[in-house]
């Protein structure tokens, strides 16, 4: 058996569950979908604003895409929460790893003379 495997425990499985949601979510984009009011017009207009090399850009949505896109932006903001999970996880897998390796020297150092 590999000593420096991980076996699977709470952050491992929990770690595999967001991956696979992650392979479930379909398309993306950045950005937030806001209405803007437009002159003479009784329904919004929709513009998608995000950052692109740290400048905030609009871009227009055409009424027909509105609610595509917005399913989009959701996807995305679900795509970043499981990345947040994931990223929790792994770090903890490696605290978990750390902490088994120093028990292990510890326990070795005892039971040598």
């Amino acid at each position: 058996m590999n000593p420096n495997a991980i076996l699977p425990n709470r952050h491992t499985l929990a770690r595999q569950a967001a991956l696979r949601q992650i392979a479930q979510i379909g398309p993306f984009i950045e950005g937030s979908l806001s209405p803007f009011k437009r002159p003479g017009c009784t329904q919004p207009g929709w513009h998608l604003t995000f950052k692109a090399r740290g400048r905030t850009h609009t871009l227009y949505v055409p009424m027909e895409l509105v609610a595509q896109v917005k399913q989009w932006t959701l996807n995305y903001r679900q795509l970043k929460r499981l990345i947040r999970q994931v990223t929790r996880h792994s770090r903890a897998l490696i605290h978990g790893h750390l902490a088994n390796r120093r028990a292990a020297s510890r326990s070795q150092a005892l039971m040598s003379p």
